[in-house]
Order: structure tokens, then C-alpha cells, then sequence
């Protein structure tokens, strides 16, 4: 077997998405690597040696030197060895353990404050509501700048005319400001409901089959343990549950699909980006920056790597939701079988496109460049047609046809090379319109509806959301 090249490492310690660049270097992919799970476990181990330190169950060395190697990231077991060794048991706790009794002999301390009363779920699932949770606050934090800059471009384009679109077609006139308040809203929607799942992320301490029975062993009575473990959530500052949740995953499918949520908001704004800005629309174009954009046999093209990244994160998001929805509803017994092992690769995969999408649209949008001539010039060619709803209403009774010959008035229109202007005032009387309101009647800025109000609504609701997550 030959040896690796020396300049890439021999044993990789974390995720570095070679083949995911929605979020490769991202926060989030550093939040979810290999060795960021392994110091949440360490972080745990280390809280729960602490608590029954405090409650004189086990020696304070023991849990000051457990801390010490929490925080020591040099000391820290190698990822790659735990995740080859996991295979022994099925989860890399088990190894963990073994490491860690062996560097605390090392040292000449006793394990008496070493994962006493607890089961190897009891400190993943904890684990990784810690994770859930550091992920979550890095997507809501990217989510509150996206929004900053939506509600910016929301109030700038107020009255920026342009044509809204109804399954792919030019339908009726809008302001692009309310798309931007849209995008903001379902933004707002995403970004509450990620805080929701964070505060809920809940502490998992049951023991073996969630009876608490090596706990109460332990501490002496049903009430200690009761209280040891309403400890360790304030330590860890996790939400207590009222019970464990080996095979109840609620916790995790919140998580999930608050994380499947903000995927769907973004993957609309970035989908939403990307059409706009085809050069035979023209409306919008993403950021450019030095060595984005590229095209390795086209270097007259400068592609939409942003809005590309995000619509992939979005669409490769809801086949990890679904796995997690499949493995939960698997989770049989006391302690599943298979079905908790599968919820891993999916969850952390799914925080990291999320926390990768969260940070590229937040790139994306402060820096969203809008060409309201283009927007003009696009609801011009639709055409007064676009107006239909506004002229039937106005114009269908007057017409000597009735709604049903200004109907196919307008379908011609829709499908010919008319000028629907010159028709409509050939063949409607003067004395029932005249000229003038005849113009006002035509004039998209007087058809947009509620828009200034709904854009307010939109940034009134971000602005409580922003001050409510405000330290």
C-alpha cells in the first residue's frame, strides 16, 4: 500500500466538502466537522464530571482534569481513530471512553467522574443538540444580515415597477420591492423558526433504556437524580426535558425541519435570483469577487456561483429531512436499532447545507445589484395585457362585446401582434371613457395594490424578530 501524497494529510480529521462547495469553509462546516463532535462529547463528559463533582459523587480531580481535557484541543482524541474504532461498538463514544481513561491514567487520576449513570446515547444525542444548536445561532445570525439587506432593497425599490410572473408568464404589474419584502418574510418565517428549535434543544440523560436506574443507584434516590440532571441542562444550557427521548425524536425532526425551512426560503430567493438574472431578463446580477464565476472553457462567462450554490443546498436538503423523518419513525424498543445510527450523516449534513446556503445568501443579497430599466423595459413588452384583471373589471361592461368580447379581446392580444391601446379605444365609446381614464386605467403604477403596506408589514415583522434576538 502506497503511502499519501505529503501535501494532504494522512488521516483527515474533519469534512471539508470537496465535492459540496455550498458549504465548503463555511462556519457551519467547522461547526459540524469531525472534531467538533468530538469536543461537544468531551464537552459533555466534562459538564456531567462537573455536576456530580458539585454533588460529592465523584472527585473533584477527576472532573477538573476531565475539563482541562475539554478544553484542550491538542489533547483531544484523534476523530479518525475513534470513527475506525467505532465500529466495535456502533458509536464512537465507546472508544471515546476507552481514550479518555487512558489519558486521565496517564496522568495518574482516577475516571470516578467519567460517564457515571449515563449511556453512550445519553452523550451523543447531547452532543449534537449542542452542535444543533452553535449551528443554528450561526444560520440565524447569516439570516437576520440577509434580511438587513432584503429589508434595504425592499424600501429602495418601493416603486420600482416590474412584471410579476404566474406559472412562468408575465401576469400583472408589481414593484420589485414587495418580491425583495417576500423573500424577507419567508426569511423572517425561517429565522423564528430556527430560534424555536434552538431554545428547545433538550438534554438526552436516561441511562441504558431511560429508566434513570444507575442515576438513582448513584445519587441515592429518585429526587438527587431528578435533580442532577435538571444540573447538567443548566450547565450545558440545554432545555430539560420531562423525560428522555431515546426513541421520541421530536427533538431532532424540529431541528431538522426548521433547517429544512430556511433551505426552502433560500433555495426560492436563489432560484428566484438566478432567473432574473438570465441576460435576456436582465433584472438583477449577483456579486462578483476575485476568482468566482469562472468558467474553465469559457472565459467570457461570469457565472452565478452564489445563487447556483444555494439553489444546490436547497435541493439536496429534503432528502436528508426525509431520512430523519424515516429513521424516527423507526426508532423502536427502549434504544433503536440502526434507526439512531442513520439520523447522524443526515442531520449534520443537513445543518452544514444550511449554514452554507444561510452564508452565501447573505453575500448574496448585500451585495444584490438591481437594474429597475431592465424591470421597466420587461413589463413594457408584456404589454398592456398585463392589465387584464384591472380592464375587465373597469372596462367589460362598457364593452360593446360585454366581458366576453373584451375577454377575447384581451386573449388576442395575449397571442397576436395587436396594439390593444388602439383597440380598446376604437372600440369603446368616448362618452363611456375618455382618453384620460382611459390612460389611468392603463397605467401599471395604479394597479399594484397594497404593496407599500405589505413591504411595511414585512420589515415591521423582521424588525421584531431583529430586536427580539438582539443581545
Amino acid at each position: 500500500m502506497t503511502s499519501p501524497p505529503k501535501h494532504l494529510p494522512a488521516a483527515p480529521t474533519g469534512q471539508h466538502g470537496l465535492l459540496n462547495p455550498a458549504w465548503a469553509g463555511t462556519a457551519a462546516a467547522s461547526m459540524t466537522s469531525d472534531a467538533a463532535v468530538v469536543a461537544a462529547l468531551l464537552e459533555v463528559e466534562a459538564a456531567w464530571g462537573e455536576v456530580l463533582a458539585e454533588a460529592e459523587l465523584a472527585p473533584a480531580q477527576s472532573a477538573d482534569a476531565l475539563r482541562e481535557l475539554s478544553r484542550d484541543e491538542a489533547a483531544h482524541p484523534d476523530p479518525a481513530v475513534l470513527a475506525e474504532a467505532a465500529t466495535g461498538g456502533g458509536n464512537p463514544v465507546i472508544p471515546l471512553l476507552a481514550e479518555l481513561r487512558r489519558l486521565l491514567a496517564e496522568r495518574g487520576i482516577s475516571d470516578a467522574a467519567l460517564h457515571r449513570g449515563a449511556t453512550s446515547q445519553d452523550v451523543l444525542d447531547t452532543a449534537l443538540m449542542l452542535v444543533v444548536r452553535r449551528v443554528i445561532d450561526q444560520v440565524v445570525t447569516d439570516l437576520l444580515r440577509t434580511g438587513e439587506a432584503l429589508s434595504r432593497l425592499a424600501d429602495a425599490h418601493r416603486e420600482t415597477l416590474a412584471v410579476a410572473r404566474s406559472l412562468t408568464q408575465p401576469a400583472m404589474p408589481t414593484v420589485f420591492g414587495l418580491r425583495a419584502a417576500q423573500w424577507l418574510e419567508a426569511l423572517t418565517d425561517a429565522a423564528e423558526s430556527l430560534h424555536a428549535a434552538a431554545g428547545a434543544a433538550p438534554l438526552q440523560w436516561g441511562g441504558a433504556v431511560g429508566t434513570q436506574a444507575a442515576l438513582v443507584e448513584l445519587a441515592g434516590s429518585p429526587a438527587r437524580a431528578e435533580v442532577l440532571t435538571a444540573r447538567l441542562a443548566e450547565t450545558l444550557g440545554l432545555a430539560l426535558p420531562a423525560m428522555p427521548w431515546h426513541t421520541r425524536r421530536r427533538p431532532v425532526l424540529q431541528a431538522a425541519t426548521a433547517a429544512a425551512e430556511a433551505l426552502a426560503a433560500l433555495g426560492t430567493l436563489a432560484s428566484d435570483v438566478l432567473t432574473l438574472q438570465r441576460p435576456e431578463i436582465g433584472e438583477l446580477r449577483e456579486p462578483t469577487a476575485p476568482g468566482r464565476g469562472g468558467s474553465s472553457a469559457m472565459p467570457q462567462k461570469q457565472n452565478p456561483v452564489l445563487s447556483v450554490l444555494i439553489r444546490s443546498a436547497a435541493l439536496a436538503g429534503p432528502g436528508h429531512l426525509a431520512t430523519l423523518h424515516q429513521a424516527a419513525g423507526a426508532a423502536v424498543d427502549e434504544r433503536p436499532d440502526g434507526a439512531w445510527h442513520a439520523e447522524w450523516p443526515a442531520l449534520t449534513e443537513l445543518l452544514r447545507l444550511t449554514g452554507g446556503a444561510a452564508a452565501r445568501a447573505a453575500e448574496l443579497c448585500e451585495g444584490l445589484q438591481v437594474f429597475p430599466a431592465a424591470m421597466r423595459q420587461n413589463l413594457d413588452t408584456a404589454g398592456p395585457g398585463v392589465l387584464g384583471e384591472r380592464l375587465l373589471a373597469r372596462l367589460g361592461e362598457a364593452h360593446p362585446g360585454g366581458p366576453a368580447g373584451l375577454k377575447a379581446l384581451l386573449a388576442e392580444a395575449g397571442h397576436g401582434d395587436i396594439d390593444l391601446t388602439a383597440r380598446l379605444r376604437q372600440e369603446l365609446p368616448a362618452e363611456t371613457i375618455s382618453d384620460d381614464e382611459l390612460t389611468e386605467t392603463l397605467d401599471p403604477h395604479r394597479y399594484v395594490g397594497r404593496s407599500a403596506q405589505l413591504i411595511d408589514a414585512a420589515q415591521a415583522r423582521f424588525g421584531e424578530l431583529r430586536a427580539g434576538l438582539a443581545p
